[in-house]
């Protein structure tokens, strides 16, 4: 039996637009950073700046011009194997540890390679006949939500890249907007049990990790209307919660002792004050802040320690049902977690940081990958990683639903990933 075709959401009108101010979007994030900047690569999981730049255009080029639009050649034929990230079935590529080592083509080329490309993609479109194509229109609109991951991936390895330069230099100048306030105490949101509808709906857009809706059993639980912030994970480090080994997944515990944590990532000590590396540059630490780069190792361990436990993926998606999608995101341009507003119910559960879960990243009861290479975009990372629900301070706020399922493996710190508490009612 072969694997679904990838479907449209239907919403073609608007398509042309979005894909538009969604490349522009792109060049906009990447232009306060200089030709360096764009090619160096912090670490084997993050990539460089100019990277993202070419890869996002690399994808349409290689799933939409070139096997759809008539007479389309290649910008340069060497580039597929510069900037294809995972896709077995289109060939082979840049090893991801050394896609720094890429110092060539410039910064210039790629740029010369994005304006190909969107010229060719503008001509391609033209009018909007083509996007009655329920193929291409569907392609198109899986780059463009593609284009947007990127976005935040490239905000975040910019940021991993600058925690660590010596110079902790900042990518965008001032503080971030709103000031500072207390956090409110912690409240607990209890939910009913039952039979519940999860995943995406039928119509819109969505990822195939999200389909199909299906059912789920739930016993009831409470959620807290806020995540965790850093005051209270500062007093799970003063309690030894990272020298106590009983708190900890063994493979955590590992991790810990290796790798020497005694922290978030990107917290520092200096001259007795608490600092964290934003993309503001180093900042003094905002106790009332949601923690931020935390692994789900990390995120486990402390709710053991707060005597609670993490939510399923299940219970964070129907709780969030009455919740408007709304929250910093990057348009906000705070680029940092900041506290929350005072309020009554669930709050953040969009923007400032993703959310671990206890779910693993695993196929919904029936779910098939798409036929071809876009078969690989997520069904084959469907093992030995977690999910994170809601969206960061770093997240477009169009790419932010319900439904999305982000995932990573349990021991990355460099996304702006934290914590939210759940127990049994």
């Amino acid at each position: 039996m072969n694997a679904p075709a990838l479907r449209s959401s239907g919403f073609q009108p608007s398509l042309a637009r979005d894909l538009r101010a969604a490349r522009a979007r792109t060049a906009a994030l990447a232009a306060p950073l200089t030709p360096e900047d764009r090619t160096t690569q912090a670490h084997e999981d993050a990539s460089p700046t100019k990277w993202h730049l070419a890869h996002t255009t690399w994808f349409f080029e290689t799933f939409v011009l070139a096997p759809f639009a008539p007479g389309y050649r290649l910008f340069d034929e060497r580039f597929p194997y510069c900037f294809n990230s995972y896709y077995e079935a289109v060939g082979a590529r840049q090893p991801r540890p050394s896609r720094g080592l890429l110092s060539r083509p410039s910064c210039a080329e790629v740029d010369a390679y994005r304006a190909h490309v969107d010229a060719a993609l503008e001509a391609f479109v033209g009018d909007g006949e083509r996007l009655e194509d329920a193929e291409i229109a569907a392609r198109l609109e899986l780059g463009l939500n593609h284009e947007e991951q990127h976005q935040e991936l490239l905000l975040t390895d910019i940021l991993a890249l600058f925690a660590r330069n010596p110079l902790r230099p900042a990518y965008i100048e001032g503080e971030p907007p709103r000031a500072r306030r207390e956090a409110e105490p912690l409240r607990w949101e209890a939910f009913a049990g039952g039979v519940f509808s999860v995943g995406a709906p039928a119509a819109g857009f969505a990822f195939d990790n999200e389909r199909p809706r299906h059912e789920v059993l739930l016993r009831p639980f409470k959620l807290a209307d806020r995540p965790v912030v850093n005051a209270e994970w500062l007093a799970f480090m003063e309690d030894g919660g990272y020298e106590t080994p009983s708190l900890w997944l063994a493979d955590g515990w590992a991790r810990v002792k290796a790798e020497g944590w005694r922290g978030p990532d990107y917290i520092e000590r200096r001259d007795g004050a608490l600092l964290q590396m934003t993309l503001r540059g180093l900042r003094s630490l905002d106790p009332a802040a949601p923690v931020a780069h935390v692994s789900y190792y990390e995120a486990d361990a402390y709710a053991r320690w707060a005597g609670a436990r993490l939510p399923t993926e299940a219970e964070w998606e129907v709780a969030a049902e009455g919740v408007e999608v709304e929250g910093d995101m990057v348009e906000t341009g705070a680029l940092t977690p900041r506290p929350a507003a005072p309020g009554k119910g669930l709050r953040q559960m969009f923007g400032d940081v993703w959310e671990w879960t206890q779910s693993a990243h695993s196929p919904y009861p029936g779910f098939r990958a798409a036929a071809g290479a876009l078969g690989e975009y997520n069904g084959k990372f469907m093992c030995s990683q977690q999910v994170l629900r809601g969206s960061s301070c770093a997240t477009p706020r169009r790419h932010a639903r319900r439904s999305y399922r982000n995932f990573f493996y349990p021991w990355q710190r460099w996304q702006f990933a934290g914590l939210r508490l759940a127990g049994d009612a």
